[in-house]
């Protein structure tokens, strides 16, 4: 809040009423740095629907410190008429362009009532959106295609709503590493709908239907109680540190993995019409995905030593020691930072001498929530006998570790993993994303785990897992069990296999409760155990 709150106050009174984009890529950027989200949300219904600007706002209006002539206060309609928001859409796109009507009315009321814009320009909704990823398969991916298609229209085919910007995902991202030929494919999806479609030729064409009118109006109303119950917790700052924010996420996403495990929400490719012809897209040599060259790490340390060999030492200690004192003197940042900047201070010194002064921000994970009926099923029971009867053999209760390491932030595999971990009976713990593979040595060791899961969605999983092995090698834990999921191409896990990984789990692995029969075996594997059959 901080960092936020400096880098508005410091655009005042020039930046923020001149340089629109450079001011929108600080609101777009300072969620993801003070909130482990990529989105803030509200529940409504079933869904999460994303509601970043309302944290946003309730930490611009929190914060309102002075600092020189100006406080939030003094330009909070500027501040707010600045904001933009990146949002997400999923393939329900009828459901997804009332969300984004939903977003409109809401903001167009809210930053008027009670932020005081009162300008229509002051008052507009600016939103650039990501396709839902999540929602690709592994499994049959040319389904992604029509996917990523449909996604699309649920933030295009309504004016009043429509994205300022669009990102779309490439259409094998479930597999690896788009090439620069996927990525073109992806544009061209865009540049087709605005130049070859008459979309933009028209007005709002869902002007005037009841039928849209009343589900906007349904999630606005959902939306508006879930603000109030985050009101009635002291605000969205507290609803973040208690965790209760998080276990909303897990809790919705958790039940989304259940539905695809029952059946009950059809994946197509994925948990029914499974059968298909070979495709042709994922052959060739580089199985449809890009390879990237080991060499490219190397080269990029090296470009980073030259830059740092070419700096004034001096000049970069000075910013640097004038950073850490406007820091710890409660001052604005942005300054000091700008300094640092133009010494040549890389981001890594940067954040690294902020984070010496205010510690590391460790978010709530937000596994610690109820367990639901798939927990009480026979098949969910039936495992976690096993897993207790397991510890009861090897003399303690069975404890696993999630490691996410890296900068990685998709944090779904592994809180999803985590939850049917304690669900069939493990001892769980899990600290949440970006650690270094010394915390999850370090970790496995005080904890006495007794297998480590390692998610990694990057494409570093081969760099990553010899990191690791050579922590736990040092810490004197080179035999225990170590699994990884994530967006691992075969021929890589073969190698990780290889290389001493006990077993790798890709998007196609579905069958949660399958995943922690195979961990309790490999966990029983280690202590001279027969594996147990758990049907």
């Amino acid at each position: 809040m901080e960092e936020f709150t400096d880098e508005v106050l410091s655009g005042a009174p020039g930046l923020i009423f001149t340089n629109i984009n450079g001011i929108l890529r600080f609101f777009k950027r300072v969620p993801l740095i003070i909130t482990p989200f990529k989105d803030m949300f509200l529940t409504t219904g079933r869904h999460a629907i994303k509601y970043c600007f309302f944290a946003t706002l309730c930490l611009v209006e929190e914060a309102g410190r002075p600092v020189g002539l100006f406080t939030i206060e003094d330009i909070l309609e500027q501040v707010v008429g600045r904001i933009s928001f990146f949002v997400n859409a999923g393939i329900r796109f009828v459901e997804e362009t009332c969300k984004m009507r939903a977003f409109g009315e809401m903001w167009d009321k809210l930053t008027q009532e009670r932020y005081g814009a009162q300008t229509e320009e002051m008052r507009r909704f600016r939103y650039g959106v990501q396709v839902n990823s999540l929602g690709l398969t592994e499994a049959q991916p040319e389904n992604n295609v029509q996917r990523i298609v449909l996604e699309m229209l649920g933030i295009t085919l309504s004016k009043i709503a429509r994205a300022r910007a669009i990102q779309l995902p490439a259409w094998n991202e479930a597999l690896g590493l788009p090439r620069p030929w996927d990525q073109q494919w992806a544009l061209r999806m865009q540049q087709v709908l605005a130049f070859e479609t008459d979309l933009l030729e028209y007005g709002d064409i869902f002007d005037g239907s009841p039928v849209i009118a009343a589900k906007v109006k349904a999630l606005v109303d959902g939306a508006t109680a879930e603000m109030g119950r985050v009101q009635e917790q002291g605000g969205m700052v507290q609803a973040i540190e208690s965790g209760y924010v998080k276990r909303q996420l897990v809790t919705s996403h958790t039940e989304r993995m259940r539905a695809i495990e029952r059946g009950d929400l059809k994946i197509i490719g994925l948990n029914c019409y499974q059968e298909t012809e070979v495709s042709p897209l994922t052959g060739g040599t580089d199985s449809g995905i890009m390879k990237v060259d080991p060499r490219a790490e190397r080269e990029q340390i090296e470009r980073l030593n030259a830059f740092r060999a070419k700096r004034n030492n001096a000049e970069v200690k000075a910013a640097l020691a004038n950073l850490a004192e406007t820091a710890r003197g409660g001052a604005n940042i942005m300054p000091a930072s700008i300094l640092c900047a133009h010494a040549g201070v890389t981001t890594g010194e940067w954040s690294q001498t902020l984070r010496d002064i205010f510690g590391e921000y460790r978010a709530p994970t937000g596994i610690d929530i109820p367990a639901n009926d798939d927990a009480r099923s026979a098949r969910a029971v039936a495992i976690r006998t096993q897993v207790i009867k397991t510890g009861e053999e090897v003399g303690r209760p069975l404890r696993l570790l999630i490691g996410k390491p890296g900068l990685d932030g998709h944090s779904n595999g592994a809180e999803q993993i985590a939850v049917k971990g304690r669900d069939v009976g493990f001892e769980i713990v899990y600290e949440g994303i970006r650690l270094t593979p010394e915390q999850i040595a370090k970790a496995a060791l005080e904890e006495g785990v007794h297998l480590i899961g390692l998610s990694v969605l990057s494409g570093s999983h081969v760099e990553m897992v010899e990191d690791v092995f050579n922590q736990l090698d040092k810490v004197g834990l080179k035999g225990l069990p170590v699994v990884i999921g994530g967006i691992i191409p075969e021929s890589d896990a073969k190698l990780l296999k290889e290389r001493g990984i006990a077993a790798v789990y890709t998007p196609k692995d579905i069958d949660m409760n399958g995943i922690m029969v195979d961990i309790l075996n490999l966990i029983r594997k280690a202590h001279d155990l027969k594996p147990v059959a758990v049907v």
